[in-house]
C-alpha cells in the first residue's frame, strides 16, 4: 500500500515515515508541501494520503480540493493531519471530502494502524 505524508516540517515528516515504513506492506513517501505532494501523485498514484493542515503557500485544504479536481485522484482517501481537532474543526475537515482526521501530535506507535483502519 502506498503512503503520501505531506508536511512542511521535516521532523514530523521523519517520524512519520518512519512510524508509517513499520506497518508491513506500506511504501511511504513524503513532501514538504501542497505544490510537491500535487506533482508527486501524478507519477506515483498513493493509495492514501496523510496531510497537513497548517502549510504555507498551499494548506491541506487548498491540496484536497485540488486532488478532487483530478480524476486520477478524485477518490483518493486523504487523512488531514492536524492539532486543531475540536468537533466542529473535524467535521469542517470532512465536508471538505477528507476521509477523517488524525491528531498532531500523532503517536507513532499507532500511526500505521489509524492509516490502515481509514481503508478498511
Amino acid at each position: 500500500m502506498r503512503i503520501l505524508y505531506v508536511d512542511d516540517e521535516a521532523d514530523i515528516r521523519e517520524v512519520a515515515a518512519m512510524a508509517l515504513e513499520l506497518e508491513p506492506g506500506f511504501e511511504v513517501r513524503s513532501c514538504a508541501s501542497g505544490a510537491e505532494a500535487l506533482a508527486v501523485v501524478t507519477e506515483w498514484h498513493p493509495d492514501l494520503i496523510l496531510l497537513d493542515v497548517m502549510m504555507p503557500q498551499m494548506d491541506g485544504p487548498a491540496v484536497l480540493a485540488r486532488l478532487r479536481q483530478r480524476p486520477a485522484t478524485a477518490d483518493t482517501p486523504v487523512l488531514f493531519v492536524t492539532a486543531r481537532t475540536q468537533q466542529q474543526e473535524v467535521a469542517q475537515l470532512r465536508a471538505l471530502g477528507a476521509q477523517g482526521v488524525i491528531a498532531k501530535p500523532f503517536d507513532p506507535m499507532t500511526l500505521g494502524r489509524q492509516a490502515r483502519d481509514a481503508l478498511g
